[in-house]
């Protein structure tokens, strides 16, 4: 049987598209999924960032040292990389993202040789035709705490909720052009109370005092979520947006995976219409929102 590794990185949102494109391309290719989970973060001095996928329902196993390219790991697959640039597309054997727009070649790719993937694949469209087996993969293994499981029963307790996620690329007060603006969640708040009756809030940020002064939030109707600090627990905060029936999502694939994995039929999910100029993050990028998501405008 063939074997297509993918390389995971970034952070938890990106590191589930990683999966979620190569799961599919597995599976139509009759391959073995194996899973690099550390040559993505072996240089990553800046966020320092870890695997963070075992806390899903995953089984594919973890990549050997020579699945992994190692000895010499960077050397290996930069020859690699270069190799497989000098061929088409659907002839080569080190797949490397070459844009950050949905990219439909990666769908029609036939093999039988062992493949490697490396990219971050933010589309639902890698992996739509295969939802279901990829929400089944990605059911995450809830926190067992006392307070995540009591704020879950908050959720469940009350009939329309929302999960809201303001994330600050930038500090509150310096515009570096990566921050969605307040205004946008000032607008997607007034959409949802237009919308939904009563509806609750549980808010979601990296910043909760910014919140507390940047966000005129619905007196009596919001739960601060502040518990689950740092990457290591990152999932827990996912599992709790994704047990919310509506969502407000930030510029980020954490939210998006948020809404994604909770999202129902009559789901509201709003989504900021933003293009940074230039900085860490992008959005907005062909394929990136599905169409039945509403996007609304972050400029005044």
């Amino acid at each position: 049987m063939a074997k297509i590794v993918t390389r995971i990185m970034g952070g938890i949102g990106n590191q589930l598209f990683c999966y979620a494109a190569a799961r599919r391309l597995a599976l139509v290719n009759h391959a073995e999924l194996v899973i690099d989970d550390v040559t993505g973060f072996s240089r990553d001095r800046v966020y320092r960032r870890r695997y963070m996928l075992d806390h899903f329902n995953i089984s594919a196993r973890k990549a050997t040292n020579y699945e992994r390219m190692e000895p010499f790991e960077r050397y290996r697959r930069g020859l690699a990389k270069y190799i497989s640039k000098k061929l088409p597309f659907f002839e080569r054997e080190y797949i490397e993202q070459e844009r950050i727009e949905f990219d439909p070649r990666f769908l029609e790719y036939r093999t039988y040789n062992n493949i490697y993937i490396d990219g971050l694949w933010q589309s639902e469209n890698y992996f739509k035709d295969v939802e279901d087996i990829i929400r089944d993969d990605l059911k995450i293994i809830p926190p067992t705490d006392l307070e995540n499981i009591n704020i879950a029963k908050k959720i469940k307790n009350i009939q329309n909720t929302i999960a809201m996620h303001v994330r600050w690329f930038d500090l509150p007060g310096i515009n570096l052009g990566n921050n969605v603006s307040t205004y946008y969640y000032h607008r997607a708040i007034a959409m949802m109370e237009q919308r939904i009756n009563a509806p609750h809030y549980f808010l979601f940020s990296d910043n909760l005092e910014a919140v507390h002064s940047k966000l005129d939030l619905p007196e009596g109707r919001v739960t601060f979520v502040s518990n689950n600090d740092g990457d290591d627990n990152a999932y827990a905060d996912l599992w709790l947006m994704s047990q919310c029936k509506h969502f407000i999502t930030a510029n980020s694939t954490f939210s998006w995976w948020g809404a994604w994995l909770g999202e129902s039929r009559d789901s509201v999910v709003l989504v900021p219409r933003f293009s940074p100029d230039g900085g860490v993050t992008s959005w907005c990028f062909t394929g990136l929102i599905p169409e039945r998501w509403e996007q609304v405008s972050s400029i005044r």
